[in-house]
């Protein structure tokens, strides 16, 4: 059997039985098959990267482990875990348990830092630019991908979500101008060289309700950390701190920018208005209309 047949047969096999979540859009079971296939013949690689790449031939053992990798994936193993990599804004990053898999609805927010950053170096040369619970790195190390006038702190409170950070850091050789620390929210980077100096502060917090983490589906709470995406018992209580804390540590017209989970966008926003002490308040809509990112200007 050559390998167009064999991974025909093996999506006609696995198809009904590869469940494929709403926020993993990238996945269907043709490509998580062929990175998994890649998987077994030693090359890690995103299922979108996957998608284009030719597949090799693979011997007896490579083939058996090919079906025990399907067969993980199957029992709602997440696929990124499997392949230890995750693509985020067309970059390969590492990934692993240790942090929350990056999540294609996120880039909605990164597109909005990055024209953020970009309106901010009409009038600075370099962009000082946070990143609050950073998990794996991928908001603020996308950021300094693309705009190379960027330096980032990147925080989280997990110390396995920095070092994953830091590994992927190191893997796009941005050690230069991204910088992680673990710590709770900004207090890694409480320092006065730091007040009053962020350009951007940007941050991609869990908001889910502490009573729905139970109700996710298997795939994430079974094998995501908690810590990732539980928001609390209204769901918004590390945004909450995040609105609080971070003035501080922005200049005046700096911005802040942040995910936000379904039906939260307009009390977001609500909060921003009563603050006082931001303005040019805006959202960031999803495909569906959905506000799914919140960015405001520091009075």
């Amino acid at each position: 059997m050559n390998n167009e047949e064999l991974l025909s047969s093996l999506i006609d096999e696995w198809e009904d039985k590869l469940h494929i979540l709403k926020d993993k859009p990238e996945e269907n079971a043709g490509f998580i098959i062929r990175a998994l296939w890649l998987k077994a013949s030693g090359v890690s690689v995103s299922v979108q990267k996957a998608a284009g790449m030719p597949l090799p031939a693979l011997n007896e053992e490579q083939e058996k482990e090919l079906l025990s990798l399907i067969q993980l994936r199957s029992c709602n193993y997440p696929t990124a875990y499997l392949t230890g990599r995750q693509c985020f804004m067309g970059i390969e990053l590492i990934a692993d348990q240790r942090a929350l898999i990056p999540r294609k609805e996120t880039e909605l927010l990164c597109n909005i830092c990055l024209n953020l950053t970009e309106e901010i170096q009409h009038s600075t040369d370099m962009a000082r630019v946070m990143d609050i619970c950073c998990g794996s790195g991928n908001l603020g190390i996308a950021v300094a991908y693309y705009n190379s006038n960027c330096i980032v702190y990147a925080s989280d409170i997990s110390p396995d979500a920095v070092d994953l950070t830091i590994e992927n850091i190191n893997f796009l050789n941005l050690d230069q101008r991204v910088i992680a620390k673990q710590g709770d929210m900004m207090a890694p980077f409480d320092y006065p060289e730091f007040y009053g100096a962020m350009d951007l502060i940007m941050c991609n917090p869990p908001y889910i309700f502490s009573s729905k983490v139970p109700q996710m589906h298997p795939e994430i709470s079974e094998n995501e950390p908690g810590l990732a995406f539980d928001g609390g018992a209204l769901g918004i209580g590390i945004v909450k701190k995040f609105l609080q804390d971070s003035p501080a540590f922005l200049k005046a017209g700096g911005w802040i920018a942040l995910e936000v989970g379904l039906g939260q966008g307009n009390l977001i926003t609500m909060l921003l208005e009563r603050s006082g002490i931001f303005a040019n308040i805006s959202t960031g809509l999803d495909e569906s209309g959905n506000i799914r990112a919140v960015y405001a200007q520091k009075l």
